[in-house]
């Protein structure tokens, strides 16, 4: 074959594959493309799926079933995160502020007010809201209470939780919504949750799980733990970073106040050497306290290693070394606490220390009838499924960042939290070909139907994920991000 009958048969090869090949295969998508894909997927959440602009977490595909964290009822909407009320508002907000299309601002604005009709009058939100409240007794009775293992669920308190940032996602995105639009409408409602949080903030800088304060469900001998001084599930850590950001934009000296107090609590709350960890948390006498029936009175590597670095970042934000203070036993106490080194395996540490002894502390439980009916803790070695008897804590590279943020001198420090903050909040880029597939991927409705995947509340500890293809509001919002950073970058070009 010539060397010219070879170049035609080439052409010719090629433009038969581009003639067979999809539309916009190998090309970035328009911006058109991606503004179409994302207001048919917003569409179709908004006025299909949610119900008064509020969402569950997960929708079975014919949507005779629905789950926020537990089954759920029809005439509930999930506050708490991820994959929540708050977060579709948040992701909105985002979208209207790139595109400038309205219709995402009126949208987010649906999702306040079904917010704003199910705050509480203390000024906080439960973990859900159900519009239909008549019945919320009787479905804590007859499903919440039979979900083994979300002991958070066996009793309806009627009051708010800061469990799982569920009050504190539920202002943040009042806040966002109100600073971008400073509707007067709304700012009843946002300084309404800004005063419970600080309301409801112990002296000492702690907050409590739950508020008001109730004590009535003790548990196998135990006081009831709404009411103790919590770090678990970012209680303590995320009404700090909600209060500076209320501070820095409505500019009220007593959020900043208030945030402050509460990284206080993070040196008080430091328990002596040579156990210089942290507990999850603590009752009126400071000391490490028991909560759910698997969550004993002790020390907590991860929690520890969380607290690690919120005092860096108090240095950070701050420059003040009273921080630092605390960082350095707690080290040691990670150190001298290591119960497997090979690298094998995955963890470095048991989760649950015993206060005085240091021995490991390991969750047990017993089911009957395919039921989880009741929990031990003691030292007989046990990895609990999901929560994790034992912990993966990465001492090196906690060592190094101290050593890191330590080198800095306090007007350093700042500046490089001014640069951490404008790098975290540094848009993501997206690959045209990543784009086209979310684009590609959704159904003539605009919906995103995908196999969701999630622990089996009838027994979470030994029966296999619940399996199935549905509606996944988590989905919807990450795909929604992804779109949105690629209209940002296409934009930066």
């Amino acid at each position: 074959m010539s060397l010219l009958v070879e170049r035609i048969f080439l052409i010719c090869t090629v433009f038969l594959f581009l003639s067979f090949m999809p539309v916009g295969f190998g090309a970035a998508p328009t911006e058109k493309e991606v503004l179409e894909a994302m207001k048919r997927a917003t569409d179709f959440m908004m006025n299909t799926v949610s119900n008064r602009g509020g969402f569950l977490w997960h929708y079975s595909e014919d949507f005779s079933k629905q789950w926020g964290e537990v089954p759920a009822r029809k005439s509930q909407i999930w506050v708490q995160p991820p994959g929540s009320t708050p977060s579709v508002g948040i992701m909105l907000l985002e979208a209207y502020e790139v595109t400038g299309d309205l219709q995402y601002l009126r949208y987010a604005e649906k999702v306040a007010g079904a917010l704003i009709w199910g705050q509480l009058p203390s000024g906080g939100w439960h973990y859900f809201i159900d519009f239909d409240t008549a019945g919320v007794e009787k479905w804590y009775e007859e499903v919440a209470s039979q979900c083994r293992g979300w002991e958070e669920f066996y009793h309806y308190y009627g009051n708010a939780t800061y469990d799982d940032d569920t009050t504190t996602s539920a202002t943040r995105f009042l806040l966002g919504l109100y600073a971008r639009t400073l509707d007067p409408q709304y700012r009843p409602f946002l300084l309404k949750a800004l005063a419970f949080i600080l309301e409801s903030q112990y002296p000492n800088g702690a907050w409590p799980q739950r508020y008001p304060l109730r004590y009535d469900f003790p548990h196998d001998g135990h006081a009831d733990y709404t009411s103790f001084y919590t770090f678990n599930d970012g209680v303590i850590s995320n009404n700090i970073d909600l209060l500076l950001e209320a501070y820095e934009k409505l500019g009220d000296e007593g959020y900043r106040k208030a945030a402050y107090r509460g990284m206080d609590f993070y040196i008080l709350s430091q328990l002596p050497t040579p156990q210089a960890g942290w507990a999850q948390q603590y009752d009126m006498d400071m000391k490490p306290a028991w909560a759910r029936s698997y969550e004993p009175a002790a020390l907590n590597t991860h929690q520890t290693a969380r607290n690690i670095k919120g005092l860096e970042n108090f240095y950070l934000i701050t420059g003040d070394r009273r921080y630092l203070e605390p960082i350095p036993k707690a080290l040691q106490w990670l150190e001298a606490s290591v119960i497997n080194m090979d690298p094998t395996k995955q963890f470095t540490h048991a989760t649950f220390y015993e206060v005085q002894t240091n021995r490991p502390l390991y969750a047990h439980h017993e089911v009957r009838d395919g039921k989880i009916v009741s929990y031990r803790v003691d030292y007989e070695e046990f990895d609990l499924p999901y929560y994790g008897g034992r912990r993966n804590i990465e001492i090196i590279a906690l060592k190094k960042e101290f050593q890191t943020v330590s080198a800095l001198e306090p007007e350093e420090a700042r500046a490089d939290y001014r640069k951490r903050r404008q790098s975290a909040q540094a848009v993501l880029k997206v690959e045209p070909l990543e784009v086209e597939k979310l684009i590609g991927s959704t159904d003539k409705r605009g919906a995103w139907v995908t196999e969701i995947k999630f622990l089996d509340t009838d027994n979470y500890a030994d029966n296999p994920q619940i399996e199935f293809r549905g509606i996944d509001t988590q989905t919807y919002i990450s795909n929604m991000y992804a779109l949105i950073n690629f209209l940002k970058t296409s934009k930066e070009r």
